[in-house]
């Protein structure tokens, strides 16, 4: 979550805006959009650097302004027919290569994740104009440079069924669990409960409020199995966060057993 870095609006030069967002506020919501650009293209930027440059900045423009549309009926009150670009969405940012950016990535897409993000409303007449400087950085400085939406992890379940449970019971029993965590099969005319998949399940206990079933079903955890989740905004798929926050793991212990080197013994 903290240390993964990635690239994210840390300079907003605002030109123009007449819109009825504060620049402040502009700036904020500029900066919380996910950026994809694979930030290992990149180096850090210099503290106190005033000028970004291909290696180690990205830079995106704003530039768009509300008119009305004459075509509209006049009874209508829908902004969508009243209103040329009076939603501003983040598919509007793009990007101005600085340097020879152009050469360095030639198959490069650099652009928001998603281009549905309402960024501000417009009425006529109104206008945004904002260049934007994208820099490398990590969660521990801004929670914008955070890749990961949500990382937990569980153990994994363990369901045992003391003894066999068939017919309502074992229909019973599969209503007590999550889709897919009970499985009943038909064996010689009987309906009989068996665990199918207890990964699925949520440890919802709701088993536990049947008399007739609390004491057929034990229920535990592998203490030793746990399942990670890793919910990436899109800058770097999940499996290349987990490997690259490996990779800082790695480094710190390496970084931990060289000061122990370096230390001397009595």
């Amino acid at each position: 979550l903290p240390e993964v870095p990635t690239m994210a609006v840390e300079k907003v030069f605002v030109y123009n805006n007449t819109s009825i967002v504060q620049d402040e506020i502009l700036a904020h919501r500029l900066g919380l959009i996910p950026i994809r650009a694979d930030p290992r293209l990149f180096e850090y930027r210099n503290q106190g650097d005033e000028e970004g440059t291909e290696i180690d900045t990205l830079q995106f423009q704003l530039k768009i302004k509300c008119s009305r549309n004459p075509q509209a009926a006049k009874e209508s009150s829908d902004p969508n027919e009243l209103y040329f670009n009076h939603k501003v969405y983040s598919k509007h940012m793009t990007w101005v290569p600085l340097g020879n950016q152009t050469d360095l990535f030639p198959d490069a897409d650099f652009r928001p994740v998603h281009d549905d993000i309402l960024i501000a409303l417009l009425r006529p007449g109104q206008e945004i104009d904002v260049l934007m400087h994208c820099v490398k950085g990590i969660g521990k400085d801004h929670a914008k440079f955070s890749p990961v939406a949500t990382a937990s992890y569980r153990l994994l379940p363990d369901i045992t069924l003391l003894q066999p449970i068939e017919d309502e019971a074992a229909e019973l029993l599969q209503k007590c669990f999550s889709p897919g965590v009970i499985e009943i099969q038909n064996i010689k005319g009987k309906k009989v409960a068996r665990v199918a998949n207890a990964r699925l399940d949520t440890f919802s206990r709701e088993v536990f409020r049947h008399e007739g079933l609390k004491n057929l079903v034990r229920l535990a955890r592998v203490r030793n199995h746990y399942i990670f989740s890793v919910e990436s905004t899109g800058i770097l798929p999940p499996d290349v966060l987990v490997s690259e926050a490996i990779k800082i793991l790695m480094g710190k212990c390496q970084r931990f057993l060289n000061e122990l080197d370096s230390v001397p013994m009595e």
